[in-house]
């Protein structure tokens, strides 16, 4: 189910990527945009903005935040022994540091350092595929079975199999909850929809690549121990296929991939708060505030950590798919005239403002 609802979200990531852009104003250091900001000029509703800017930095800045911090200390504690209350404590003093003056320097080196352990991790699933190959028509067979089976569906499975898909598929990928278009829109492109393409392909890349590897990694492991939950079900998995250094590598990774997380979550609330006031004591606030549930996710449990995201995650996507649906036609208009300048040979397409007269007063930077 988190395949489905990733080919679904790509076309809900186009739209809201493109509308990002569209609609895009020039700030500071650099563009700002995001659904608050198409809600606002797109469909003239403020309000509108301000209750989505709201749940968005609750969402990503307080729950989700929780749900990484929680990632992480389970990685270090299955790797290291390391207790969650230590571990949390430099979490959250290492948070506070970077968003109170080191968010450049971070972004820096995450640019660098995640996409190397990804692909990382990608090759290391990819051996443990290869090696146990002959397993794999197996392993699939049983997502597809657990997830469409009649006995899941006669048993209540099945539907708790595509709530658990839906809301996972939506936490790893974002597909329509209006998040991605607070960054996609602070990019510099020649034409929208090059951003809304970029933002599909994330979807794919994220749930059909990165999340399959884990599955895979889990399914293929066999792990014993019932009791074993969240990342340190895939790092019991991995210590089975290659031995203690997998358990170490995926603590490592998961820091790296999760803090990165918890500061680009940080610059999703800190974007809306922005778009709701100006007041520089908003702002401090709301970091103390991001700090203070990294480490409640340190010490909350996982079942806690995720069911606070679930219930915002929810109503933030909700929001967001209402001004997609009505604000659609637009995007698609800007699909058409980027489509018909490549079938005239322009390799790459332009947008100005002039080329579609209905959007001439909404692309403010075009």
């Amino acid at each position: 189910w988190m395949w489905v609802i990733a080919l679904l979200g790509a076309s809900s990531a186009f739209v809201e990527s493109t509308l990002a852009q569209l609609y895009k104003r020039k700030g500071r250091d650099s563009y700002i945009g995001g659904p608050a900001y198409y809600m606002e000029r797109g469909l003239g509703k403020r309000w509108m903005g301000v209750l989505f800017a709201v749940l968005i930095s609750v969402t990503f800045g307080f729950a989700f935040n929780s749900v990484q911090s929680n990632t992480i200390c389970a990685a270090w504690e299955g790797a290291f022994g390391f207790d969650h209350h230590w571990v949390g404590a430099g979490l959250a003093l290492l948070t506070l540091l970077v968003i109170f003056g080191g968010i450049h320097r971070i972004a820096r080196v995450s640019g660098v350092v995640v996409p190397v352990m990804a692909l990382g991790y990608i090759v290391l699933a990819l051996g443990v595929v290869l090696f146990n190959f002959r397993r794999l028509p197996e392993v699939v067979e049983l997502i597809v079975a657990n997830a469409f089976g009649w006995e899941q569906a006669l048993g209540g499975g099945a539907g708790a199999a595509l709530m658990q898909g839906i809301k996972r598929g939506l936490f790893s990928n974002e597909a329509g909850m209006g998040s991605a278009p607070n960054v996609a829109a602070t990019a510099h492109v020649s034409h929208p929809v090059k951003q809304g393409l970029i933002q599909t392909l994330g979807v794919f890349t994220d749930t059909l690549v990165i999340c399959t590897c884990t599955a895979f990694i889990i399914l293929f492991g066999g792990v014993p121990d019932a009791s074993l939950s969240g990342i340190q079900l895939t790092q019991a998995a991995l210590v089975g296929e290659i031995g203690p250094a997998g358990g170490i590598f995926v603590a490592v990774a998961i820091f790296l991939f999760a803090f990165s997380s918890i500061i680009g979550n940080y610059y999703y609330g800190e974007a809306n708060v922005r778009f709701i006031t100006r007041r520089p004591w908003v702002l401090t606030l709301y970091r103390v505030l991001v700090g203070g549930m990294v480490l409640f996710g340190a010490l909350a449990t996982l079942d806690l950590a995720w069911s606070l995201a679930d219930i915002t995650m929810a109503f933030m996507t909700l929001i967001n798919l209402v001004a997609i649906v009505l604000l659609g036609r637009q995007a698609f208009l800007l699909l058409a005239d980027y489509v018909g300048q490549r079938r005239r040979g322009i390799k790459n397409p332009v947008y100005t403002r002039d080329r579609i007269p209905s959007l001439e007063d909404k692309a403010e930077c075009w």
